[in-house]
């Protein structure tokens, strides 16, 4: 991948609930992976944060939380994926593994099962910013 030293990957990071949100940030830590930038957050608990932090732009990934309140993640993801041109790759906590199927409906680039399994996230976000920078960065010849 090429990326310069001094570049950061923006997650954001959608919950309602702190703990589940420190969950997220501690298992993936400042880098997922050796190959990628190290990552800043961008904490979120409520649905209009989310919009706003989007609208503002420089979001690489979105982690939602699919057991949030009032607005789940699951239904958020797909209102992001259908409202937000270019939305960034989101990937949601599901609340068991049979709740994919509703991950896949909400148009996830990928989902995980809760509680958070720290080797897991970090791979799944590791192959989504992969994929992000991928994309961003034209192919040199």
């Amino acid at each position: 991948m090429a990326y310069t030293t001094d570049e950061t990957l923006t997650v954001l990071v959608y919950s309602d609930d702190r703990n589940t949100r420190e969950q997220v940030l501690t298992a993936l830590g400042r880098r997922p992976a050796e190959d990628l930038p190290e990552l800043s957050y961008l904490e979120c608990a409520t649905t209009p944060a989310v919009l706003k932090a989007l609208e503002k732009g420089g979001v690489d990934l979105c982690v939602l939380d699919g057991e949030a309140v009032p607005a789940g993640g699951l239904g958020l993801g797909r209102q992001l994926k259908d409202e937000i041109y270019g939305c960034p790759p989101v990937l949601v906590l599901i609340g068991r593994p049979q709740d994919s199927w509703l991950a896949a409906w909400s148009r996830a680039d990928a989902a995980i099962s809760r509680p958070v399994e720290p080797v897991a996230l970090a791979g799944a976000v590791a192959t989504l910013l992969r994929d992000r920078l991928a994309k961003r960065t034209p192919a040199v010849r």
